[in-house]
């Protein structure tokens, strides 16, 4: 299946860095958290298209070597990458907040995951994640 697009869960210490949909008529997910990422550009691999949009969304660049796990997942006839990254806290200070969204923030885990207005196949794919790393572990701080 043709690879479509990719996501991000990134922590910035201990905590997501998350991005505030747009509230737009006819957008999916409309006023909901999400994570950075989207639609592939071009020939890129899943990785850079998930890198490609954090530095568009946050203004971050994150280290091929801080991708802790990647999954993929099949939606329709597309396959969309899922990865998981870590950063130190401190990184929070240079988020420049790109033109998607209304507005970014950082939100424990634990309330990304339950928050009614989160997109649910991200809080799944997570979920996914967090299930393989140990339900004990979380994950580590910077």
């Amino acid at each position: 299946m043709a690879f479509a697009g990719a996501k991000l869960a990134l922590y910035l210490g201990d905590s997501l860095a998350v991005i505030l949909r747009d509230d737009l008529p006819g957008l999916p997910f409309a006023g909901y958290w999400d994570l950075p990422g989207g639609g592939r550009e071009g020939r890129e691999s899943p990785l850079d298209c998930a890198l490609r949009e954090c530095r568009e969304e946050l203004g971050l660049c994150v280290p091929k070597d801080s991708i802790l796990w990647s999954r993929a997942f099949q939606e329709a006839e597309h396959t969309k990458w899922f990865f998981v990254a870590r950063l130190r806290a401190a990184t929070a200070q240079d988020v420049v907040f790109g033109n998607e969204g209304q507005r970014w923030t950082l939100m424990k885990e634990a309330e990304f995951l339950t928050r009614p207005k989160a997109v649910p196949a991200f809080q799944a794919r997570l979920k996914v994640w967090i299930e393989e790393r140990g339900s004990d572990e979380r994950p580590p701080a910077m």
